[in-house]
């Protein structure tokens, strides 16, 4: 892994016509041990990383990216990506590369804790929906009834019924969402 930050931190420098004294002065650390670093020979601790990520005017996440994967039909964990946060509570990952040409829209829900049971408004929309619970205790309104979900426990239901999901718990909830229709999908 240093190799490949060293690398990166080298590529960056060289395009911004940097050298490494320059740099050395912009993130007070010695020039040694910046050429140490771009040449794979030493770590660097995250403070430090963070300051030439700013020096460079890169995220610090920059030097954490992995390649895609070569297959498009595979999606490796690390792959995983948030494609959308709702209400500073739920957090929704894609489960696929390919989504514009699929029908189901598979994705990995968590829900973060909120010990207050606050009032939830069910909606409805058209498709299906497929629920599995894979850590937590989900609370589940369909139709104007309460559900405890635990993991292992799943629903499947026709989207038109009245829903919503809240997790009143002090813990995480995990859960795999597939749905249909695929609005993601091109037209």
């Amino acid at each position: 892994m240093a190799v490949d930050i060293g690398g990166k931190i080298k590529e960056l420098r060289i395009n911004k016509n940097l050298t490494l004294k320059e740099l050395s002065e912009k993130v007070e650390l010695s020039i040694g041990f910046l050429s140490q670093l771009e040449r794979g020979l030493t770590n660097v601790a995250v403070d430090s990383l963070e300051k030439i990520a700013e020096a460079l005017e890169v995220d610090l996440s920059y030097f954490f990216s992995i390649p895609k994967s070569s297959n498009k039909n595979i999606l490796r964990s690390y792959e995983q990506e948030i494609f959308q946060v709702t209400n500073s509570q739920f957090i929704n990952y894609h489960l696929t590369n390919d989504l514009e040409h699929k029908t189901m829209v598979p994705r990995l829900v968590q829900i973060l804790p909120s010990n207050t049971e606050e009032n939830v408004t069910n909606y409805n929309h058209e498709g299906e929906e497929f629920v599995y619970v894979l850590e937590g205790i989900l609370t589940l309104f369909l139709d104007n009834e309460r559900y405890e979900l635990y993991p292992g426990d799943s629903i499947h239901i026709n989207s038109t019924i009245p829903h919503n999901w809240a997790n009143y718990t002090n813990k995480l909830v995990k859960l795999l969402a597939v749905n249909t229709p695929n609005h993601f999908k091109n037209k």
